[in-house]
């Protein structure tokens, strides 16, 4: 918007400038033209009396010489007034008293040619021819013996030009000091419009990063300056609302202490044995776990983590961890389970508890929403660009997978809350990838999360099925059966 602003200045000071300023010198350069000439006017009209007086050669150079102008002027007797040397006024008769009756008497360089004089004294009135180095004005006077006599005058061109370059040069120079004006001008205020503007957008910038405490200075333009109160008026709406949140999230885990303590104490009486075991540990983590949510809600500054080089787990780490977990409720309910490809390091750019809670969300949906002895399976690819977890079930399956994205996005229903989905969207989207529903090959739904490894946007949607298989292995602990099955990889 500044040089906008610096470029129209520019180009509408610069066009009155020429439209003032070519007029005006052409009008001083015919002004110059003008004076001289009418100088070279009043020095002819100085002759006239002369003349209409006496034709006499020495009076006439007297008269002449009195002018100041005896090299740049000069007059032609003809030759019928030429033979009396004080023509009229001295009452003599034509053609007695002289030896130059019998020629034209010429005072003076002559510059203009003979039938430009002639042609001025037929004509009876003045005119100008041009001559080498300028112009002469050609002025007739009639003489008392009724000839007519023509009194030439010599304009040189830098008489015709005198003061005209000046006058163009103090012309050029205001036309420039008027363009370089408006364009301080108009760059000064192309300043005070941008800055409110680029604080502004800079303020939009801090907010979308996390900086609660961006605001931008209400000054500049009466626009700008509703804007920047509106912006300001939006963050700390934001700041408000997000302190909301966190303190209804702190209360709401706070609530869950109660029931945690009584949860607590009854797998205190369990006993021993490993089910006690595993159900006093899990109690434990789920304590750490209410903890946890209740710190970071009542965080008054929440902080973005940051990416950098070495960040994220292993995910075939935390996919053992978790099954192991979740194994031992799925010996007591019957279910076949199965890991494949976490039997190597796989490194995510995800958080640790980020993608444990992810895969709890989805194994936790598998036991919710599928009957008891039904089988799963937790598969782990790695690629050269992505990893991809498969969480699948032989289950009922989801009849419609876009309608449960959609409730993951939280309008939960069928007595779902919908988080679940919507924990592992997040976590996909966070890497640049994304996650999808379709069929398993167990008969049920298979849930795939695309990780990006090199945090670029998802890749494009490509069929559900690709053109490698490989041979993986169904086993149920309890019973050591095993179900070899064939599986296409996304």
């Amino acid at each position: 918007m500044r040089w906008a602003l610096v470029k129209v200045s520019l180009a509408v000071t610069a066009m009155v400038v020429v439209a003032f300023a070519v007029p005006l010198g052409l009008v001083i350069r015919e002004m110059a033209r003008d004076r001289a000439f009418s100088n070279a006017e009043r020095e002819a009209a100085a002759v006239a009396p002369a003349l209409s007086i006496t034709t006499d050669r020495e009076q006439l150079e007297r008269v002449v010489a009195s002018a100041g102008s005896d090299a740049g002027m000069a007059v032609h007797i003809p030759a019928t007034g030429a033979g009396s040397r004080n023509g009229a006024g001295s009452g003599a008769p034509a053609g007695s008293g002289g030896g130059e009756a019998d020629g034209a008497t010429d005072i003076g360089r002559q510059r203009a040619t003979d039938e430009d004089i002639a042609a001025v004294r037929e004509m009876g009135r003045a005119s100008t021819t041009e001559v080498d180095g300028g112009s002469t004005l050609l002025q007739p006077v009639a003489l008392s013996t009724g000839e007519i006599a023509v009194v030439e005058v010599y304009v040189p061109e830098s008489a015709v030009t005198n003061g005209v370059n000046t006058a163009w040069a103090v012309l050029a120079a205001v036309g420039a000091a008027l363009i370089v004006g408006s364009v301080a001008v108009a760059d000064r205020l192309g300043v005070r419009m941008v800055q409110p503007a680029q604080r502004l957008v800079e303020g939009a910038h801090e907010l979308g990063e996390g900086k609660l405490g961006a605001r931008v200075p209400v000054e500049g333009p009466n626009e700008l300056r509703l804007a920047a109160v509106a912006f300001n008026s939006m963050a700390d709406q934001v700041v408000q609302l997000l302190a909301n949140e966190r303190e209804l999230a702190a209360d709401l885990s706070h609530r869950l202490r109660t029931p945690l303590t009584v949860l607590r104490l009854n797998a205190a009486s369990l006993g021993d044995g490993p089910a006690a075991e595993q159900t006093r540990t899990a109690v434990e983590q789920l304590e750490r776990e209410v903890d946890t949510i209740i710190r970071t809600a009542r965080d008054a500054k929440p902080q973005t983590a940051a990416a950098g080089p070495g960040a994220g787990c292993d995910a075939a780490e935390v996919v053992r961890e978790r099954m192991g977990f979740w194994s031992a409720l799925a010996e007591d309910e019957g279910r076949k389970w199965r890991v494949a490809g976490a039997d190597r390091p796989v490194r995510i750019p995800v958080a640790r508890t980020d993608l444990a809670a992810s895969l709890d969300a989805l194994l936790g949906n598998v036991f919710r929403h599928t009957a008891e002895g039904t089988a799963f399976a937790v598969d782990l690819h790695n690629g050269e660009d992505a990893v991809i977890v498969l969480v699948s079930d032989a289950g009922a399956g989801i009849t419609d997978p876009d309608a449960a994205m959609a409730r993951g996005r939280g309008s939960g229903t069928d007595g779902s809350t919908g988080l679940g989905l919507d924990i592992v969207r997040r976590m996909a989207e966070s890497t640049g990838g994304d996650v999808r529903i379709g069929s398993s090959v167990l008969g049920g739904t298979e849930v795939r999360i695309w990780i990006q490894l090199d945090g670029q946007a998802a890749p494009a949607r490509r069929g559900h099925r690709g053109s490698v298989r490989r041979r993986r292995q169904l086993r149920q602990p309890r019973q050591g059966a095993t179900i070899n099955r064939s599986r296409s990889l996304p």
